[in-house]
């Protein structure tokens, strides 16, 4: 009996050799996407005084002491602690609540496949001034006008939030399928009830996590607007730090990180649920 020789291997089709073939325009592309990169790095180097960097590890008495001090935690005020970072997750809760009751009607205003073009630009463009200036600007503006407090930490979360939240819900908006509603507009239906009933049910999921995700976001901002007098943890950490209280800085720290931790953990299994 003869033996039957090998089949040979099926030549590549030429589909196959094109993705094989080096893309050099793709390339040519990422090597001038890093070479622009590493020259604003360049640039930017001595404007940014990273070329003093060296100055971290000098004092180094100072420094260790104040590490020392940071690794012996002290919770003799954990009630005082945990009494701030509950206000300041109120805080943020009050100001997620209040940038969703007013940035939902807001977000249908700019969306440009509910409302006219000379209703959306401008509503983007007031979304695109709340979310461009930092709740820390918002906080100081309004210590000034209503005092220190927690008051003042609400209201800056609000009118930041209010941007960014708007936006979210708008895009939400904007990619929802469009049979449903025309399906309720054939039935004689208003324009209301096309986005209460077509509308909204779609986007419902999607909002809810939007949602969650900018209070767990706002629970870290607001324990820093404290900082600037506007409530919450943050101011009881600056007066720690400013008196050289390591230690108490330290645990205050601790209670920010743990109660962020749980509230992210909670967020999240909350999230998967709704989307």
């Amino acid at each position: 009996m003869h033996a039957h020789p090998a089949p040979s291997a099926a030549a590549p089709s030429p589909a196959v050799l094109a993705a094989l073939r080096p893309q050099w325009s793709s390339l040519l592309g990422t090597a001038l996407v890093l070479g622009v990169i590493a020259l604003l790095l360049g640039l930017s180097w001595y404007p940014t005084e990273m070329n003093n960097w060296t100055r971290l590890f000098q004092g180094n008495d100072f420094l260790s002491s104040m590490v020392a001090q940071f690794l012996a935690p002290d919770f003799s005020n954990l009630p005082l602690y945990i009494r701030k970072m509950i206000e300041t997750v109120q805080i943020a809760l009050w100001g997620t609540v209040l940038a969703i009751i007013f940035g939902a009607p807001l977000a249908l205003l700019a969306s440009s496949n509910i409302a006219p073009a000379w209703v959306v630009f401008p509503m983007r463009r007031l979304m695109d001034a709340s979310r461009a200036i930092n709740d820390l600007v918002f906080a100081v503006l309004f210590v000034a006008v209503v005092g220190l407090g927690p008051l003042p930490g609400v209201l800056a979360i609000f009118v930041h939030n209010l941007g960014i939240v708007s936006k979210l819900f708008s895009e939400a908006v904007e990619a929802i399928d469009h049979r449903p509603v025309e399906g309720i507009r054939t039935t004689g239906a208003t324009r209301l009830q096309e986005i209460v009933y077509g509308v909204i049910p779609q986007v419902i999921p999607l909002w809810s996590s939007f949602s969650l995700y900018r209070f767990e976001t706002n629970v870290r901002s607001a324990t820093v607007l404290g900082i600037v007098g506007a409530g919450g943890i943050g101011f009881t950490f600056n007066e720690a730090f400013k008196g050289f209280r390591f230690e108490e800085a330290s645990a205050i720290i601790i209670v920010m990180v743990v109660t962020v931790s749980v509230i992210d953990m909670i967020s999240s299994r909350l999230r998967k649920l709704l989307v």
